[in-house]
């Protein structure tokens, strides 16, 4: 099968799995009245909220060109924003494909390896979830259980029953793919020098040694602190983005920064789900911890939920349209494409 066609029929059927997931989420709604709750949003409180996810997007571009710059080739903070928008464009399109989508950006612009940059981005990914974790464990030793609660009733204890049901046979399957791994690398590294000679195995070699570099970047960062507060701000920006929509309706406006922080970290959980985007997901999750958590009734989660992640969609089509021809433009924007198939392949 043709890497293109490969790519179009996964991105269908993820696509298929969103749509799934949309409809487990909004079977048991009255439309009339979840379109009756839409109309009576305050709509004006999205454009704050449209302000944010831009200076998300500065903030996020400028946090991973300080792992860049140990690379010893720095890419100018417009173009690397208009990589990250164009990324974000990208997994409307395909889970994932942003991180390829991005880094082939800012190779092609900056001429800065891709597989080195591919090391900074899992950097940057790997941080972004540790965040996820630490904000989860305040809310906890903080004394807010909500968080804490809705996910050990709802995802925890539910996945827990499934594990330990089959607990023996998980054990076996993890043991056999640990051992997997650790010979495979064992042969890998081992077998270097004859594999080398071979060009497919030379192109890996080449590829996983400027991943590695890429990841070393962060023991090699000069501005530590300034990485850090970035990483801070940006999640500020990313709470004020999900207080904002809140004040759209009055069912939700009473729930305020604390609010804000419980759907953030669980709607974290719903966007890393393989659809396009947390299409779905984020909305079951969000609409159904709300209404465990505070009562709001499931139409009023579901349009808080519809209201803050379509304008987002919105946002993000727009920002990233922007920004792809920003970079490339008409004509060049055909090199893209075909650069991100061959390496997400």
């Amino acid at each position: 099968m043709k890497k293109g066609l490969k790519q179009t029929v996964r991105a269908i059927l993820f696509l298929a799995m969103a749509l799934l997931l949309l409809w487990l989420s909004f079977r048991d709604i009255g439309f009339r009245d979840l379109w009756a709750t839409l109309r009576r949003a305050d709509y004006l409180w999205l454009l704050p909220a449209a302000v944010m996810t831009v200076l998300s997007f500065f903030i996020r571009a400028h946090r991973w060109n300080l792992l860049i710059e140990p690379l010893g080739r720095k890419g100018r903070l417009i173009n690397v924003y208009h990589a990250v928008a164009t990324g974000y464009l990208a997994n409307l399109i395909f889970p994932r494909l942003g991180e390829v989508t991005k880094c082939a950006a800012v190779s092609e612009r900056e001429k800065i390896p891709f597989d080195k940059l591919v090391g900074t981005m899992l950097v940057e990914r790997t941080v972004d979830v540790l965040t996820v974790v630490a904000l989860f464990g305040l809310t906890l030793i903080a004394g807010k259980t909500t968080t804490g609660s809705f996910l050990s009733e709802n995802v925890i204890a539910p996945l827990g029953a499934k594990l330990s049901s089959s607990a023996l046979s998980i054990s076996l399957i993890v043991i056999v793919l640990l051992a997997l791994v650790i010979v495979t690398a064992v042969l890998y590294f081992a077998m270097r020098k004859k594999l080398s000679d071979k060009p497919v195995f030379r192109k890996l070699y080449r590829f996983t040694d400027g991943i590695i570099d890429g990841l070393k970047s962060i023991a090699r960062l000069r501005r530590r602190w300034e990485f850090i507060l970035y990483t801070v701000l940006l999640w500020v920006v990313y709470l004020l983005m999900t207080y904002f929509p809140l004040l759209c309706l009055d069912s939700t406006a009473v729930l305020g920064l604390d609010g804000s922080l419980f759907i953030l970290v669980i709607g974290s959980f719903g966007m890393a789900a393989p659809v396009q985007s947390g299409l779905g997901a984020f909305h079951w999750i969000v609409s159904r911890g709300l209404l465990v958590a505070y009562d709001i009734p499931l139409q009023e989660g579901l349009a808080f939920a519809t209201l803050s992640h379509e304008s987002q969609l919105i946002f993000i089509a727009l920002l990233g349209a922007i920004s792809f021809f920003a970079l490339f433009g008409r004509k060049r924007g055909k090199i893209l494409p075909s650069t991100i198939i061959d390496k997400a392949s």
